[in-house]
């Protein structure tokens, strides 16, 4: 008989190579070793084309790996459709940008710019940036301010260098009659991105540094950048700054100027876009700057319908996991802490705000601590796998999913010590939760949703983003002796296999299942 299934998604666990920067490997991880050596386990491609990037020198992330993990499918990302848009020139002949340059031209108005300066193509990429720039002055629109969000979170290259693109960039544009400069920015683990109404106060500093020039000021953003890193703050924790002369910050925000936030995943968008969007805002006080000209580079949330205005249609996915199994009748549960409470919920669903059936579904989110992963680097792993175990033993689900943040959430970071903390951890939660499956009757699966905790080290420095290593899958199931075939596979053969184990026949745009 079937049983039902349980799949944990160990975030940011790799197959890294051994070395002394795998923190995978460098972990006392005796419950991982096990199944390992009495279960089948393939390696899944989750990065690039596999889960629908615009090149394999992409490395996954979280969105598009739950994406990938939860439809069984790999769809164009957002990443992929504003290149594309770009490439075309479609971008620039949408509603939403011929408004942006309207009010601009017409009213005398700024373009503010704003988002992360990056290369990871996971919030945004610099290459889209660059390209509304060079945009902006062929279009003559006579002043154009950055607001830059820095990164140090998914990329290893450092700010300053990000910054130093655009300022060569800036300067080419720039002449008597065109202003283009960056005017204010802080790190992405400071101001403006939080998700999830986690820390409104981290959004309300960037909102008060973005609009009203409310920071440390400097000359400009390099020396902003290289001082305050000479004073110890790492680039994703850098506090807000803003560029000033002698009458004061020069870019600041006002009622009817133009802006438009370039970051196109919308976890860490959403709560700065509510801010510029929404009409019965009350986060925080706006100090009056309610009536802005906003759009988004792509929608953000279903759920609010924001941004109002925006350059690309997202993402479309149809036929998800989650539809099949409410379509057959199946329960679902699904469970993580706050910080990856989204990914196993909306970005499982396929970028769905809600539930598809509400009698058939349960979601449950336990708070994630404040500060610093590495700080507390076990997160919540026992909180979640004492609820995990609860729910295997009073049963009445068929499918069951959880996320453990751990091995992304400290591998940012760059703390090797923390990371290896961190794997530990989540092995025990593992050896747990492979218990309770055995002693209840379920059928355990293993994977992860892109590589980060193993490769914590490049070059003998510390490596704080993501990796285009795979990941590993594994079927535990002391029942019975499933095969896993060879491949190649990626993180969308996930859904097929466990609709395989669930005996249901997926739709025949799913990528196949892995069982033989």
């Amino acid at each position: 008989m079937k049983k039902p299934v349980v799949l944990a998604v160990l975030d940011g666990f790799g197959c890294g190579d051994g070395g002394p920067g795998d923190a995978v490997a460098l972990a006392a991880t005796p419950n991982l070793d096990h199944l390992l050596a009495r279960y089948p386990h393939v390696k899944l491609k989750a990065h690039g084309t596999a889960v629908g990037l615009p090149s394999d020198e992409n490395t996954g992330n979280s969105e598009v790996g739950h994406n990938a993990l939860g439809t069984g499918q790999i769809c164009w990302q957002r990443a992929s459709l504003v290149e594309r848009a770009i490439e075309s020139g479609e971008i620039f002949r949408t509603e939403g940008w011929r408004l942006l340059v309207r009010n601009c031209l017409e009213h005398g108005r700024p373009l503010h710019l704003l988002g992360l300066l990056s290369d990871a193509n996971d919030h945004s990429h610099i290459r889209h940036l660059k390209a509304l720039l060079r945009q902006a002055r062929q279009e003559n629109l006579p002043r154009v301010c950055c607001h830059v969000i820095l990164d140090g979170f998914d990329t290893t290259y450092p700010a300053s260098e990000f910054a130093a693109q655009i300022e060569v960039v800036l300067a080419e544009l720039r002449d008597e009659a065109h202003d283009y400069r960056i005017v204010s920015g802080g790190g992405c683990l400071a101001i403006t991105m939080d998700r999830y109404g986690a820390d409104w106060a981290m959004v309300e500093r960037g909102w008060n540094a973005h609009v009203h020039g409310v920071g440390r000021q400097f000359p400009d953003a390099l020396t902003a950048i290289r001082t305050l890193g000479q004073e110890g703050y790492a680039d994703a924790d850098i506090p807000a700054f803003v560029v000033a002369d002698a009458n004061g910050p020069i870019g600041t925000i006002k009622n009817g100027d133009s802006v438009l936030l370039f970051n196109f995943r919308g976890d860490r968008a959403e709560e700065i876009a509510r801010a510029f969007d929404e009409p019965a805002f009350d986060k925080f006080d706006r100090g009056g700057v309610t009536d802005v000209c906003f759009v988004g580079i792509m929608p953000y949330d279903d759920n609010t319908g924001l941004p109002r205005h925006y350059l690309v249609e997202k993402p479309q996915f149809r036929n998800t996991m989650t539809e099949l199994f409410c379509r057959a009748g199946l329960r679902e549960y699904a469970l993580s802490e706050t910080q990856k409470y989204g990914h196993v919920t909306y970005f499982w669903n396929g970028n769905r705000t809600g539930m598809v059936d509400e009698t058939l579904e349960c979601y449950e989110e336990i708070p994630s601590d404040p500060g610093p992963a590495e700080a507390k680097p076990a997160m919540k792993s026992v909180e979640i796998t004492d609820r995990m175990v609860e729910v295997l033993a009073e049963g009445g689900f068929d499918f069951l999913r959880c996320n453990y943040p751990n091995g992304d959430m400290v591998g940012h970071s760059g703390n090797l010590e923390a990371a290896i903390a961190a794997v530990e951890a989540v092995d025990q939660a593992l050896g747990r939760l492979m218990e309770a499956a055995e002693r209840y009757g379920y059928v355990l699966c293993i994977a992860a949703d892109h590589g980060n905790v193993e490769k914590m080290l490049d070059h003998g420095q510390p490596h704080v983003g993501h990796s285009c290593n795979p990941i590993r899958f594994l079927l535990c199931d002391p029942d019975r002796n499933h095969v896993l075939g060879e491949g190649p596979y990626g993180l969308a053969n996930v859904a097929g296999t466990i609709a395989q184990l669930l005996e249901i026949q997926p739709p025949d745009c799913w990528e196949p299942g892995m069982l033989q």
